[in-house]
């Protein structure tokens, strides 16, 4: 960080910095396993979850820095795919959600560093490309909800990182300037250098290496130290 002032805001990603990837894969991966035996379909839990992963991850792909769409159409497609046919959403979102909120788990020391920078007299935000609900039930699920001054999501803005309208609301509602803000985030193009872009601090967790990247961390503990924020 360069010899500017102190920092007024740290904002984080949910997706591979609070909530830890492995996690929804997992969820992911016992969702499918529950939909192909719950349900009438020529696909096995292997091959269910390889047409998952093909027709999910095209869509997130399609939808960076472009216009929000949101997760759970993703879902609904793979959905149908794997099932041959369109399926009601109530036949199959309770499900998702519950599987999901029984193995999402935080990053190591995500919650610890929450916990104390929402002791310290800056603004503690959330800047994440989740669908709304999602985001905020997720937070609520870790017990950190409260802890954060402001969430935006991209179903909010009706954009997704690293389109600059994404940082630009979450600064506006923290009354922050970019030169005063962090953002903390898993990838190098999204989170990294879509909020550098603006001025912001950025740190990296898990991201790429990069011109951008300001600070690195492994440790998410580490984190308050770094702008001087003690215990």
């Amino acid at each position: 960080m360069t010899d500017d002032p102190a920092v007024e805001a740290v904002f984080w990603d949910i997706g591979g910095v609070i909530l830890d990837a492995d996690s929804v894969r997992a969820a992911h991966r016992a969702f499918v396993d529950e939909l192909v035996t719950d349900h009438s379909t020529s696909h096995t839990t292997e091959t269910a979850l390889e047409r998952w992963r093909e027709t999910v991850g095209e869509y997130f792909r399609e939808r960076d820095g472009t216009e929000f769409r949101p997760a759970r159409d993703a879902y609904q497609l793979a959905v149908d795919e794997i099932l041959g046919e369109p399926v009601d959403p109530d036949r199959w979102q309770p499900a998702f959600r519950a599987t999901l909120e029984t193995h999402a788990r935080t990053n190591p020391g995500a919650v610890e560093a929450i916990d104390r920078l929402a002791d310290a007299p800056i603004h503690l935000g959330v800047i994440s490309d989740v669908d709304d609900a999602e985001g905020k039930r997720l937070l609520q699920t870790f017990g950190v909800r409260e802890q954060f001054d402001s969430v935006t999501t991209s179903e909010e803005v009706g954009r997704t990182k690293p389109d600059p309208a994404m940082f630009e609301t979450a600064l506006e509602k923290g009354d922050v300037d970019a030169e005063r803000a962090v953002m903390i985030g898993d990838r190098y193009d999204h989170d990294v250098a879509g909020s550098a872009e603006l001025g912001m601090t950025t740190v990296a967790y898990g991201a790429e290496e990069g011109p951008a990247v300001d600070y690195r961390v492994e440790d998410l503990r580490k984190i308050p130290s770094l702008f001087g924020f003690e215990d």
